[in-house]
């Protein structure tokens, strides 16, 4: 008796869901195609696949503060140029280099630390 009425009362609330998914008609293809080409139109999508464009950024300095800084920045030669490595100058860590490699080397002449694979660690 009991499963039989739980069985009802499921079969029932389950028909009920289903008339009321059934009541929200979907919308037509003509329908989602032109609110596609409103939202197109109005800019809020971007048509086709890809990333979506974004509008280029705008300087807030005038150009001639930017020209004026990079003539300074080549003149005192800090601007780096082209592909290739930058000058020693503007690379700081390389004085520090040379003095670990100078101490390494020294240490290695005093016998203090091993070089090569004959190393036993």
């Amino acid at each position: 008796m009991k499963t039989t009425l739980l069985t009802l009362s499921a079969l029932v609330l389950f028909s009920h869901a289903s008339i009321h998914a059934q009541e929200a008609s979907p919308k037509t293809r003509a329908a989602v195609r032109s609110e596609a080409a409103s939202a197109e139109k109005s800019g809020t999508i971007v048509k086709g696949e890809g990333p979506q464009a974004t509008p280029p950024m705008k300087s807030t300095r005038p150009r001639a503060d930017v020209r004026r800084e990079a003539a300074a920045a080549e003149k005192a030669d800090t601007l780096v140029k082209g592909e290739g490595p930058a000058k020693a100058a503007s690379r700081p860590n390389q004085a520090k280099r040379a003095a670990v490699k100078a101490d390494a080397a020294s240490a290695v002449r005093e016998g203090k630390i091993g070089k090569g694979p004959d190393v036993q660690k």
